[in-house]
């Protein structure tokens, strides 16, 4: 009998197993050896024939409750069909019927990646760890494999499973994750335990109670949820903790819940030879960050300035700019840093927006880029035009929706979660200040804009720079800000956090952090046309800009935003910075490469020559 039959008779195969109760004969009948060995040939490809156990669960109901098992189920987990109906296969990885959750042992990581398959409807093939009633450990070979209906539901899970006994000393064996054992390591003098597992009753106030927890719970309950730079401090309290957080897979639960899957994902490469440990230290404590300058082939044809530029992936995209005599550009260039001589080269696109300069050039998901505004031809501008680069035919296309913003240049703009596009103030075409802020979800499938309202916004700016930290909250810095009658830079950072039901602008009472070493306490003086960047880590680097008096663009400024306290902090960068320049671009690529193009000395703008902010120790750089 095929699997094909199984999905056929569904009905009967459940109603022979829901009137079988305890009666042996029916058990005996049940036993099918021709639907397990089809299945194995199926779904294990076998050579010979095994004993398969067969789970079918209602994916209707909540939780897939089971409502049928055959024979080689109940022998082989010692549970019989009625004490397991109804309920979810789980039980299966709690070594006792009475525990309240699974057992240490069993892999959290194959646990999760069940639940996804099951919640997507998808098939799932893998080992897992699971119990029989005695507690005896076995090694269940799954297959999962949805049925659906005839309108595409998926009605019902059938599991196939081939039990082996799992030989493992479960004593001696910590959470699987951990591929070095701490139990062999512990600190002496957490080690007062008894043969039998018990604690001497004249020690039970000695022994610190958070190190009786199994390994599992400690990782992924405690420090998981610490701050990277707290992690290696908490190393020091007894051997097994600090052998945990030495461990690379906890490290990349505590950087993901610190930073986020998304940054976690860009820095995948830097940790194949740092490592999670070392990363994680040298983005806080800034120990290995330098200034380089490298030079580049090809040529940005006809010369500009004013372009806008970003990084998709490992690659920087340049758009537009104002050529000789004020002329709007509307080529698209991009340099490849994954090549092993990187060249500009034009992107040959079938249509592109019209010429502009004063705009800007933000990324989305991939190879996805927009733009918006500027200054063109006719005026100021405020279409939107997205692209995708790695698309056989580039095209950019133009996005329609709702009431768009004011035409403006000289505006700011980040992406939020890769699809939502977010402008801020500029300048209009009477040469009035704007202080709105709009949002433009692209990942909808007619974008609408729409206008952030709030109570109160920050005074009306061009010039100024919008960095995002924390997922959803956004950093507004610097600028060319109306000041009563007078325009003039500014120093000030407002903050806003679009996850709220109301967002809300509010100002940053930013101080100067008092303290020694590489990072000195000095507020950074008023400027426009500055860049910020977002670290992995969520503080943020400001740098360049037009600034009045003898102050130095080149100086880097260190902000951590979501501090109860946040306070300025200049760092002090080895290499060669760029030169005195204000009005460059710079694109973060990999989340540790900050690659500084463009600006103005006075006499040229600069595309040949790039700089580069290495925040971490390169790849191939002794460890």
């Amino acid at each position: 009998m095929g699997m094909e039959e199984i999905e056929e008779q569904p009905e009967h195969i459940f109603r022979k197993r829901l009137k079988c109760g305890d009666d042996a004969d029916d058990m005996e009948q049940d036993a099918q050896p021709e639907i397990a060995s089809h299945a194995v040939d199926r779904f294990f490809y076998s050579p010979v024939p095994l004993p398969t156990s067969i789970v079918v669960s209602d994916a209707l109901e909540p939780d897939f409750p089971i409502i049928y098992v055959n024979t080689v189920f109940e022998f082989s987990t010692g549970f019989r069909a009625d004490e397991i109906l109804g309920r979810n296969c789980r039980f299966l990885q709690f070594r006792d019927p009475r525990a309240k959750r699974r057992h240490p042992s069993v892999d959290p990581v194959v646990v999760s990646e069940i639940r996804r398959c099951l919640q997507e409807g998808i098939e799932f093939q893998g080992d897992v760890l699971n119990f029989r009633k005695d507690g005896t450990p076995l090694i269940n070979s799954l297959r999962l494999m949805p049925i659906h209906s005839d309108d595409g539901v998926v009605t019902h899970v059938i599991g196939i499973q081939i039990f082996t006994e799992a030989k493992l000393d479960l004593n001696n064996v910590s959470y699987p994750v951990f591929k070095e054992t701490c139990q062999q390591r512990r600190d002496n003098s957490v080690e007062p335990f008894l043969e039998d597992g018990r604690i001497p009753h004249s020690q039970h106030e000695e022994v610190c109670g958070i190190l009786q927890l199994s390994d599992e719970v400690i990782a992924q309950n405690i420090l998981s949820r610490l701050a990277p730079r707290d992690v290696a401090s908490i190393g020091s309290v007894c051997m097994r903790i600090r052998e945990l957080t030495k461990n690379e897979h906890v490290r990349k639960m505590v950087c993901q819940n610190a930073w986020g899957r998304d940054v976690t994902g860009t820095l995948e490469l830097m940790t194949k030879k740092l490592g999670w440990g070392r990363l994680a230290r040298e983005l806080t404590t800034l120990e290995a960050i330098c200034w380089k300058k490298f030079s580049v082939g090809g040529a940005v044809e006809p010369s500009r300035c004013n372009f806008s530029a970003c990084a998709a992936g490992n690659r920087l995209v340049l758009f537009g700019g104002e050529g000789v005599n004020m002329q709007p550009m509307d080529d698209t260039f991009v340099l490849n840093l994954d090549s092993e001589n990187p060249q500009w080269s034009r992107v040959s696109v079938k249509s592109s927006p019209p010429g502009r300069w004063g705009h800007t050039l933000s990324s989305l998901n991939g190879s996805w880029l927009v733009v918006f505004g500027g200054c063109g031809r006719q005026g100021l501008l405020n279409d939107v035009f997205v692209l995708d680069l790695d698309a056989k035919q580039p095209t950019w296309k133009e996005i329609f929706g709702g009431t768009p913003p004011l035409p403006r240049s000289w505006h700011s703009s980040c992406t939020l979660e890769g699809s939502k596009l977010v402008v801020s103030g500029g300048c209009t075409d009477a040469g009035v200040l704007l202080s709105d802020t709009f949002l433009l979800d692209l990942n909808m499938e007619k974008p609408m804009w729409k206008e952030i309202p709030t109570l109160w916004n920050p005074p009306s700016r061009l010039g100024h720079s919008l960095s995002v930290y924390g997922r959803s909250k956004i950093l507004m810095f610097g600028g060319l800000a109306k000041t009563g009658h007078l325009q003039l830079r500014s120093g000030e950072a407002y903050t806003i956090d679009l996850e709220q039901e109301k967002p809300q602008w509010r100002q940053l009472e930013c101080g100067a952090l008092t303290g020694g070493g590489g990072q000195n306490a000095v507020v950074p003086p008023p400027r426009l046309d500055h860049v910020a960047l977002t670290m992995p880590c969520g503080r943020i680097i400001v740098f360049g800009g037009s600034i009045a008096g003898l102050h130095s663009p080149s100086q880097l400024y260190l902000l951590d935003p979501s501090e109860e306290k946040p306070a300025w902090r200049t760092i002090d960068v080895p290499g060669q910075p760029p030169k005195f320049a204000w009005g460059h671009s710079t694109c973060v690529v990999g989340g540790t490469r900050v690659l500084v193009l463009g600006g103005h000395t006075g006499e040229e703008w600069i595309l040949s020559e790039l700089h580069e902010l290495c925040l971490a120790s390169k790849q191939d750089s002794d460890p």
